[in-house]
């Protein structure tokens, strides 16, 4: 049994790339995977490992400067869910593109799990999902306002164009793990909203602690990792993934005339040149080989942001 730990944290990096080489080494050593970022605002990720690995790791992350009061999530995987291990820098954490939001300065109002659900019923409160639209596609919370947007860095734009819905509104926003609502609570607040709520722990915390008797959320939550997504209680969901888009599938979806492995999905069939698509062809046929020879393979990278 593998440990996922999905972690975030604000703070001042004076220099990112100094913290990556000793962080890279340390989890190779002790066969920690998954993708870490380091940027000048702070570190962000998931990582597997036994449980000695994610001690450690997590011990030298909170050395950092200003990171004494990491906090972070856990859930548990039988197979090792990463194919690698990846420390990147990059210009933020968690990519919204507003220089002038910052975390550090002020957020939301914190909701714990167990009181999510008195907020999120008030007839006064607006609960908007700050997610990708493929990742609410598959599940969200009863009565949520899908903003549509392919990545975080539309969101600005979407509130712009549809803040007059909210008129006399309190907002409730929530994510998987709390890191974009860090910065869209900000960013609302800069907007002159007075009264902004998050979910403490995002999506992950309130299944792992709310009964599903009691829960307000329906379907899985997609996890940026083999099993891809995860229900109540954090059991891996029963998606798959279609490793050119990236996106999450139904098991059934691999039935369809649309579906070819590791070369697109019903999702996708029109969003890659001819070229792509053979070079994602090649890249199964090295997978193949690679199998056929007793080896694992790595698994698909992710695209470039």
């Amino acid at each position: 049994m593998f440990t996922v730990a999905a972690l975030y944290h604000f703070t001042r990096f004076d220099d990112p790339a100094a913290l990556r080489p000793p962080l890279l080494a340390l989890a190779d050593e002790h066969g920690v995977k998954g993708s870490l970022l380091l940027a000048p605002e702070g570190i962000n990720g998931t990582i597997a490992g036994t449980r000695a690995g994610i001690d450690a790791v997590l011990a030298h992350i909170r050395a950092f400067p200003g990171c004494a009061a990491l906090e972070w999530k856990e859930s548990f995987a039988e197979d090792m869910p990463f194919g690698r291990l990846k420390v990147r820098l990059k210009r933020e954490i968690v990519t919204m593109g507003q220089p002038d939001v910052d975390p550090r300065a002020r957020v939301g109002h914190y909701v714990a799990p167990e009181d999510w659900n008195d907020l999120i019923s008030a007839p006064d409160v607006a609960v908007i999902d700050t997610r990708n639209d493929y990742e609410v596609a598959i599940g969200t919370f009863e009565g949520a306002i899908d903003p549509g947007t392919r990545s975080f860095g539309e969101f600005p734009q979407w509130w712009e164009e549809n803040k007059h819905r909210f008129h006399n509104k309190r907002i409730a926003m929530f994510c998987t793990g709390g890191i974009r609502c860090e910065k869209s609570t900000n960013y609302l607040l800069g907007q002159g909203v007075e009264d902004v709520f998050h979910l403490k722990g995002g999506i992950l915390k309130y299944l792992e602690e709310v009964p599903q008797e009691q829960s307000l959320w329906h379907g899985a939550c997609f996890v940026f990792d083999k099993r891809v997504s995860v229900e109540h209680g954090l059991k891996p969901g029963p998606h798959i993934m279609c490793h050119a888009c990236r996106r999450p599938l139904w098991p059934e979806d691999r039935d369809r005339p649309e579906y070819e492995a590791g070369v697109q999905c019903h999702q996708c069939v029109d969003e890659f040149s001819p070229e792509r698509r053979e070079a994602f062809r090649e890249r199964q046929r090295q997978i193949h080989l690679i199998r056929a020879r007793g080896y694992e393979h790595l698994g698909p990278r992710k695209q470039a942001d």
